[in-house]
């Protein structure tokens, strides 16, 4: 930039003095005299006049006339030379205004404007109170800074969730292997009479219940990654997927199923959707404690799942927000939980291309997965 200021001034400077030189020459017709030639001209006048030579004293006059007018052309590329001196300093004291307050301060945020590109936060940008961007440079070197308070803090952040969900993960294994002892345990047979099996199996179940438990700990805390979770589609038959899956749930004995003799294909995640059957029928089996009926068709706008229950419903100002990270509604009823289940279901559907609804009927209350 600096090299297309200084070409820029040359070419300014060389053109003024072309026009300069172009003008001067137009006027330079310099006369053979000195300047005392006008004094000798003017004693021959009057000298002429004296003498009553009227004829010769005006030849000379005219002679004298014409010289002090090629004098005076003379004079004048002198003053056409000093314009050109004045205007050449004005050009370069404009340009040189220019570079110091406008282009060189440019330059300087367009270098920094790379650096954070590049991810250079640590290169301040000083604040300059005589050029025009002066305000402009504080605010971004402050932005600079909120970005670089904003990654430590990010990285900090991302350095605790690792850190919590091993400690969780490495709490996991004592209760898991505590839970594996006593399975062991009753299938070599070593609990032999009924309240030695009854202490296995409360054993067992209290291991169950902290592990569901630091299972919760870790989702809430590894939840803000949920926004990466991998989606792998393929193509399968939806019928088989649902009676195998609902076989495997641990609400399958409330659950029943009105399926469609033939198959339905569809492409999806296998095992997202199965995280949406867990979820809508584990929810239904909690607060509406009735069976749940699940029914699939194929609609205009795809293939619909249609989740039922015959509990009380939920409040219809609450539906709204039954999708919403964290939110529990009114009907909880001391039950446990999260408030996570039906927003990764959401999502999940979501990123699948699908939708969700949730309606209450005159007996019951339903959730709508419609698959594209």
């Amino acid at each position: 930039m600096k090299r297309y200021l200084f070409t820029a001034a040359v070419l300014c400077i060389g053109l003024l003095a072309a026009i300069t030189a172009l003008l001067a020459h137009d006027a330079v017709r310099p006369p053979e005299m000195q300047s005392g030639h006008f004094i000798v001209a003017v004693n021959a006048i009057e000298q002429q006049l004296q003498n009553g030579d009227t004829q010769q004293a005006a030849q000379t006059a005219a002679e004298l006339k014409t010289a002090l007018v090629e004098y005076t052309e003379y004079s004048s590329t002198g003053f056409l030379w000093a314009v050109f001196g004045a205007c050449a300093m004005m050009i370069l004291i404009v340009l040189t205004y220019v570079w110091f307050s406008i282009l060189r301060p440019f330059q300087k945020l367009s270098n920094f404007a790379e650096e954070i590109a590049s991810g250079n936060f640590n290169l301040p940008l000083q604040y300059e109170r005589t050029n025009y961007f002066g305000s402009f440079t504080g605010a971004l070197d402050c932005m600079r800074r909120e970005i670089s308070t904003a990654r430590a803090c990010e990285k900090e952040a991302i350095e605790n969730n690792k850190t919590v969900i091993a400690s969780l993960s490495h709490d996991i294994k004592a209760p898991v292997s505590t839970i594996r002892a006593y399975a062991e345990g009753l299938e070599a047979g070593f609990a032999m009479d009924a309240e030695k099996r009854a202490k296995y199996l409360n054993v067992i179940m209290r291991k169950c219940d902290e592990v569901a438990t630091l299972t919760n700990d870790m989702l809430l805390h590894s939840i803000s990654d949920l926004d990466r979770l991998k989606m792998n589609p393929e193509s399968f038959e939806l019928c088989s997927f649902i009676r195998e899956t609902v076989s495997e749930l641990p609400a399958r004995d409330v659950i029943r199923l009105h399926l469609p003799d033939s198959e339905i294909p569809i492409h999806a995640d296998k095992n997202r959707l199965t995280q949406v059957f867990e979820n809508i029928t584990s929810n239904a089996a909690k607060y509406a404690k009735t069976d749940v009926d699940i029914s699939v068709a194929v609609t205009a706008a795809g293939t619909e799942l249609v989740f039922r229950d015959y509990g009380t419903g939920v409040p219809e100002e609450e539906i709204p927000f039954l999708f919403d990270k964290f939110y529990r509604g009114s009907c909880i009823r001391n039950e446990n939980g999260a408030g996570l289940g039906l927003y990764i279901v959401k999502y999940i559907v979501t990123q699948s291309g699908g939708a969700v609804f949730a309606e209450n009927l005159p007996d019951g209350f339903q959730i709508r997965v419609v698959l594209s």
